[in-house]
């Protein structure tokens, strides 16, 4: 038993998942300056008077830095039968899946100079070198946007290979009509259509290094055009992985957004659609680390939602710190009372927030969107659901607090006096009740 906690424990930590967010953080950002001083390391390294000053130092840097990463693959293997799509192939079969994953590779490649250093010291000295850069490639487990912009150009793939042949045959015409206009005039430059091609990629490109440059003015005439083309040409790649990476970054982000709403309790039967349309009336607010996000007193009339960062909820009883992914605030959806805690932002924080107002107004627009909130809300009401202080059940166990039941009061009802439901199923109620009530003042009465 006591395996499998420090296992998961590991695999919570390595993986960034579960409650122990603080210190995954921690390990994160210390693996990142470790690659980074790496990078630093074996570039340094290859300067002479560098190495021959410090060299002892800097090899005792590579050594440890080595055994850290080894030690961090191998972890990484230990817990990778944890992993929830790998976890039906056993614990074997899981382990030799994640060793091919791409991830795994990289990882492995960073392991694998220390191994070389060990086993082969005189005789893997390039390949040494060329694996220490490499490492350069682990940061892109740790950078979201590095690994949209990968994820970007692979969903591009097709566009940026028919872009690409357009560039190499605009290449190839254009040095085949140099190499015909230009080789009278300049024969030692443009000896054959593999020479034009030189001159044609750095025109294409606009680099233009100028120690090859056509002399006739047809030749000028095509050198000029094709300078030209090239603004365009080079154009297409770049829109392409731009517009590609723009959407990466709004479909990810939407996602995230997505599921932060669909794990509110008040939410959780809606549709994906409803949820989406939840989402819509999020809006972005950005707080400073010690900056106040909600005091004490305060009308509690939205709900928060964590991007990033860390918020500090102090009760009367308990402080209570939320990472990034959860939520807070729930109650202010259900009963805008005032607050009887103060939010602080534990460290910088973005933050998605839900107001109430937004809400009932959608609510409004959509009556089965407001017959599903309000029944899930009477749901929870008739279930006992517990708050303590401004937090209701799962907004706690998200930190870790199982409040008891001594401390917990009842979860006030949704909308209390302002039901948009209920407000629309009296009328027509009210309507047929003054239809069918006798009018006093009708003529002929009695």
């Amino acid at each position: 038993m006591h395996e499998e906690t420090l296992k998961r424990a590991l695999y919570e930590v390595l993986e960034d998942t579960g409650k122990r967010k603080l210190v995954a953080r921690a390990v994160r950002q210390a693996l990142v300056v470790l690659i980074l001083i790496n990078i630093v390391l074996a570039v340094l390294e290859t300067v002479p008077e560098v190495r021959d000053f410090l060299g002892t130092h800097l090899r005792l840097v590579q050594l440890g830095s080595g055994f850290v990463f080894l030690i961090e693959y191998v972890l990484r293997l230990y817990v990778a039968d944890l992993h929830p799509p790998l976890r039906r192939y056993g614990p074997i079969g899981a382990r030799l899946r994640y060793a091919f994953h791409p991830d795994a590779i990289i990882d492995l490649i960073g392991a694998l100079p220390l191994l070389f250093v060990l086993f082969l010291p005189n005789q893997a000295v390039t390949i040494v070198v060329i694996l220490r850069l490499m490492r350069f490639l682990k940061l892109a487990r740790y950078s979201p946007a590095l690994r949209s912009l990968i994820s970007a150009v692979a969903g591009e793939r097709k566009a940026l290979l028919g872009s690409t042949m357009i560039i190499a045959g605009v290449i190839l015409l254009s040095a085949t009509l140099m190499y015909l206009i230009e080789n009278d005039d300049q024969p030692e430059k443009f000896r054959s259509i593999l020479h034009g091609i030189y001159w044609a990629i750095t025109t294409v490109t606009t680099v233009g290094y100028g120690d090859v440059v056509p002399v006739s003015n047809l030749g000028k005439m095509v050198g000029s055009f094709v300078m030209l083309m090239g603004y365009g040409l080079i154009a297409l790649p770049v829109g392409i992985i731009a517009s590609a990476f723009a959407r990466e970054i709004h479909s990810r982000d939407f996602v995230v957004t997505w599921s932060m709403v669909a794990r509110v309790p008040l939410f959780e039967d809606l549709t994906a659609t409803e949820i989406a349309e939840v989402s819509k009336l999020l809006q972005a607010q950005s707080v400073k680390k010690g900056g106040i996000i909600a005091d004490q007193g305060d009308v509690a009339d939205r709900m928060y939602f964590i991007s990033t960062g860390e918020v500090e909820i102090k009760l009367p009883h308990d402080t209570v710190y939320l990472g990034e992914g959860s939520f807070f605030g729930e109650l202010a959806l259900i009963n805008q009372t005032r607050r009887t805690a103060k939010v602080t932002a534990y460290s910088d924080c973005q933050l998605l927030v839900l107001e109430v107002e937004a809400l009932q107004q959608l609510m409004r627009r959509d009556e089965s969107l407001a017959k599903k909130i309000m029944a899930e809300a009477r749901e929870r009401a008739l279930a006992g659901k517990k708050v303590l202080g401004e937090l209701a059940e799962e907004e706690l166990e998200q930190a870790g607090v199982f409040a008891s039941i001594d401390e917990m009061e009842q979860e006030p009802k949704l909308f209390e006096d302002d039901d948009p439901v209920a407000a629309k199923d009296e009328k027509p109620d009210e309507a047929k009740s003054d239809e069918g009530a006798p009018d006093d003042d009708t003529p002929g009465k009695g």
